[in-house]
């Protein structure tokens, strides 16, 4: 796997952007290895005790009893003969997933063991590129410093043509990077030249921290996940540039993560216009119905007071959505870029019989303007058009060149 979000559709957009949210300590980075295929009545009796105790959990802790409306009931009839009958994991958890899409919520994931393995170690088998369709063309969006692509010098902006000989891109592909099966792709430039580059892939870790100077002593900050150990980093980052006159946070990577965290990482900057050292964040619903307000936490915290823009766009989940609209609604900052991916309920994970994880969303949120964001997302203040190719072959990133101007305006 080459990508953590060469994606697609909104449920596979959930899947690969949810595996960086399960809170606790990763283990060590390992490669997944495929158990043996099992017997047919060993594989019928592995689905059933994953399907039932899937639909189990689902019905003891999902934040709506109700179910909007539907029939879960009725939902179990259709899929369990697809789920029992399952030949093999794939099978099994597109069926799963295929009964929970139906639900049209966000957060209500079955996490194979393939993926849990990768959710639990925090790292995948990877070439360290990320690649993303623009204008029906492959055109790479990141690299993983120290990474394989990098260290042969693969760079944002190439476009990506073929895989071990095969044109790309390729449709309903399943291509999946392993140890020690070295891989070559065909990439094009930006100035058109043909690089033809083997790899050996290697365990990597998605997840950037990145910070630097803009123009004008503004500052970059980007984080892919709100956890407390981005959490420290964000807090030291203020800290040591506290002078700074303006902040760009770049959210357009981030997938969610922790909810203490979010609170937390809220309070690193002091609101405006109150003597209060808290914000309004909101509040959640559980599935009795009981409320709790949510409010900024500035528990040690940088309290940066100079000007702030976010970047968002359909990739930014979760808590990367909440930390937006709260800043948003008590005009603490400038929100630009596109719409939010409306996947906000607060969920934990739990275990599945064959080394699976099931994720549920368990407590609903609404912003503090009393709305909810599953579904809807965020709209900027500002809503800027996607960069084109040309602007990506070139390296160009229109949505920072956005914030400086607002940034520098007086």
């Amino acid at each position: 796997m080459n990508s953590v979000y060469l994606i697609f559709c909104r449920r596979h957009l959930l899947l690969a952007c949810l595996l960086l949210a399960l809170v606790g300590c990763a283990s060590v980075p390992t490669q997944y290895k495929e158990p043996p295929p099992l017997a047919v009545e060993a594989r019928a009796a592995l689905n059933e005790k994953v399907f039932h105790k899937a639909v189990a959990l689902i019905d003891e802790h999902y934040f709506d009893p109700t179910y909007h409306g539907t029939d879960w009931q009725a939902l179990h009839a259709k899929y369990q003969p697809m789920a029992l009958a399952a030949q093999d994991s794939t099978a099994l958890y597109t069926a799963l997933n295929n009964m929970m899409g139906e639900l049209g919520v966000s957060h209500l994931v079955a996490i194979s063991p393939r993926q849990a393995h990768q959710v639990e170690t925090r790292h995948v088998a990877a070439t360290g590129f990320s690649m993303q369709y623009l204008e029906k063309k492959l055109v790479v969006t990141d690299v993983v410093p120290l990474g394989p692509a990098a260290s042969a010098g693969v760079q944002p902006g190439w476009l990506v043509t073929a895989r071990n000989g095969v044109p790309l891109p390729i449709a309903g592909d399943k291509f999946v990077t392993v140890l020690g099966q070295g891989v070559t792709y065909d990439f094009l430039d930006q100035h058109d030249q043909a690089h033809s580059l083997h790899f050996d892939p290697a365990l990597l870790d998605f997840r950037r921290l990145d910070v630097r100077s803009l123009p004008g002593n503004m500052l970059y900050l980007r984080f892919d996940e709100f956890s407390f150990e981005t959490l420290h980093w964000l807090s030291q980052q203020l800290k040591a540039n506290a002078a700074a006159p303006g902040v760009v946070l770049d959210l357009r990577f981030n997938r969610g993560g922790n909810a203490a965290a979010l609170t937390m990482a809220l309070g690193e900057f002091r609101p405006v216009g109150t003597d209060s050292a808290m914000m309004d964040a909101g509040y959640t619903v559980d599935r009795k119905g009981k409320q709790d307000d949510r409010r900024s936490l500035p528990l040690f915290s940088a309290k940066y007071a100079g000007k702030l823009v976010i970047l968002t766009d359909s990739t930014s989940v979760s808590a990367a959505e909440i930390f937006p609209r709260v800043m948003q609604y008590n005009k603490r900052a400038t929100v630009i870029g596109r719409q939010t991916a409306g996947m906000v309920i607060i969920s934990k994970f739990y275990d599945l019989p064959d080394e699976g994880l099931l994720q549920v969303p368990v407590i609903d949120y609404l912003g503090p303007d009393g709305q909810r964001l599953e579904g809807k997302g965020v709209t900027p203040d500002q809503v800027l058009p996607p960069a084109t190719l040309a602007q990506r072959r070139a390296g160009e990133d229109p949505d920072l060149q956005a914030a400086l101007v607002i940034l520098n305006q007086q």
